[in-house]
């Protein structure tokens, strides 16, 4: 295929893309449903082109960016708190799930070696939070469910990556240890958290010192990659690296970046995830089509991809209701003899969460990732992809409603972060108020700048005294911003010290930060035009 024709072609993809995230937000359906959906009707039209991609190249191009941006975005002080329950999610769900599908791919397909049947379960066993996101946003959940979910899809990543390249290896050498395993996996994952923290802290080094915000955002981009390759070449986990390096470099965006730095950043990752999930979607649909291509009869059709892919959709769902009724009648019964103490959960947060776990673009880069040569590629391709449709379309569709059945709402949550946000704003007020008062009083007791408690109408005379006579009042509009410099930094270091101490949560804190930047970023504009 000509060079000219597969850019024609992306560019394709992603105006597809842009037409059906707009129809998802018309039909107010998960965007993942939308463009899976496309990707099915595009792989059916004939004359449709293959487009196909290196598969060494997707876990290196799409995964490195994925994960920085959500360990990027991820509430740290939520992560921590929930971080064993995260952790029992992240590794015990995706183990018991490779498990339940390896077993039952096993008795559906006897003639598939081992290592292929647990390939498979590898693929579909980590959830993606970011098909939930979009209904999450809407509703008003618990912020301890928001926080496993999102904290789930985080680490399981990993855990089904690192499993993944276990049972891929199994398949196409034909050697496995259980007890090699194991060890590897503590090397990988111990290894991957140095490796992904001491790159972390390398790109932090550079990224303080970059002034110019396009430079520092490009070089949080470049770091996903760095830590990725780099833990990589170090034989140890890549992924658990950068989201180590993701996780790192996001708390200290708050102190470490400027204004311009954080509010362009937000949209650049915002766009790239965009761009990288659509492309992937619309990717696996389009990958079906050689596989359609290969069902000579509908009964082979049937009888070897489509019944296999049945199985294992409803394999994937069983497990993960098992796993979590299971975990929480367990943890409720030593609870009751007392042997432990922790945060009690309801049955129905376990069943929410158990129909939240829909799959996504980590399964569909594993899957892509397979080689041609791989036993029974074609029906992990269509099983890969039915999971995905099934979970995204039927569960993704339906989890708001199910989140009103259950009677799971966060006002309570919500109760007490207005009521932190607003002893936030007092906080942030009065520290902004000092700051002007100490930059303007004078030797005499007068203020230099007693209109700034009115400023905007202070902006507006300004202006016009500025029009009149630029040379002689470009001082006073320079001396004007950076007090409102200091009481902006002022601000944000109290908002800071409410985080960092816990007072107030991460939503309020880049609700109140972000106007802040916006305010810092427009003084610094008549700065320098004005300098």
């Amino acid at each position: 295929m000509p060079a000219v024709f597969q850019y024609e072609s992306l560019l394709g993809l992603v105006a597809a893309a842009v037409l059906l995230e707009f129809v998802a937000w018309r039909l107010r359906l998960p965007p993942a449903a939308a463009l899976i959906s496309g990707g099915i009707a595009l792989a059916l039209i004939p004359g449709t082109p293959d487009l196909s991609i290196d598969p060494g190249l997707v876990l290196i191009v799409f995964l490195p960016p994925l994960l920085m941006s959500g360990a990027y975005f991820t509430v740290w002080r939520e992560f921590r708190a929930n971080l064993s329950s995260i952790l029992m999610l992240a590794v015990g769900a995706v183990g018991f799930t490779t498990l339940l599908v390896g077993l039952a791919t096993k008795w559906m397909v006897p003639g598939l070696p081992w290592a292929v049947c647990f390939t498979l379960g590898a693929i579909v066993s980590p959830p993606d939070a970011v098909a939930a996101d979009a209904v999450l946003e809407r509703v008003s959940l618990p912020s301890r469910i928001t926080a496993l979910l999102r904290g789930e899809s985080l680490l399981n990543d990993a855990a089904g990556l690192v499993l993944f390249r276990f049972a891929l290896t199994a398949a196409l050498t034909g050697a496995f240890s259980l007890a090699d395993a194991i060890s590897t996996f503590c090397v990988l994952s111990i290894g991957g958290v140095v490796v992904g923290y001491i790159i972390g802290q390398g790109g932090l080094f550079l990224i303080r010192r970059l002034r110019d915000s396009e430079l520092a955002i490009v070089a949080t981009f470049l770091l996903a990659a760095i830590a990725y390759i780099g833990g990589e070449s170090l034989h140890v986990s890549g992924v658990i690296s950068t989201v180590t390096a993701g996780l790192l470099v996001g708390w200290h965006q708050h102190t470490d970046f400027s204004a311009a730095t954080r509010v362009r950043a937000q949209a650049f990752w915002k766009i790239t995830v965009f761009l990288m999930e659509a492309v992937l979607f619309i990717m696996i649909g389009l990958s079906l089509k050689g596989v359609l291509a290969r069902i000579h009869t509908v009964d082979d059709g049937l009888h070897t991809l489509l019944l296999p892919a049945a199985i294992v959709v409803a394999t994937v769902i069983i497990a993960r209701f098992a796993w979590l009724l299971g975990s929480h009648v367990l943890l409720r019964t030593i609870q009751m003899f007392g042997f432990f103490r922790a945060r009690r959960s309801s049955v129905a947060t376990a069943a929410l969460m158990s129909w939240a776990g829909m799959r996504g673009v980590v399964t569909l880069v594993a899957a892509l990732s397979l080689p041609d040569s791989l036993p029974g590629r074609d029906m992990i391709l269509v099983s890969a992809f039915a999971v995905i449709l099934v979970t995204v379309l039927v569960q993704g569709s339906t989890l708001g409603r199910a989140i009103r059945c259950l009677r799971l709402n966060g006002a309570e949550d919500l109760l007490v972060r207005q009521e932190s946000e607003d002893m936030a704003w007092i906080r942030m007020s009065d520290a902004q108020q000092a700051a002007v008062i100490a930059m303007s009083q004078q030797p005499d007791g007068t203020q230099s700048h007693p209109r700034l408690v009115e400023q905007y109408t202070h902006r507006t005379q300004m202006a016009i005294a500025l029009a009149k006579d630029r040379k002689l009042h470009r001082h006073k509009e320079i001396a004007h911003f950076q007090v409102i410099l200091a009481a902006i930094e002022a601000g944000r270091m109290a908002l800071i010290t409410l985080h960092r101490s816990g007072d107030i949560h991460d939503k309020t804190l880049r609700k109140m930060e972000e106007e802040l930047d916006m305010q810092q970023i427009a003084a610094e504009i008549r700065i320098s035009e004005t300098g």
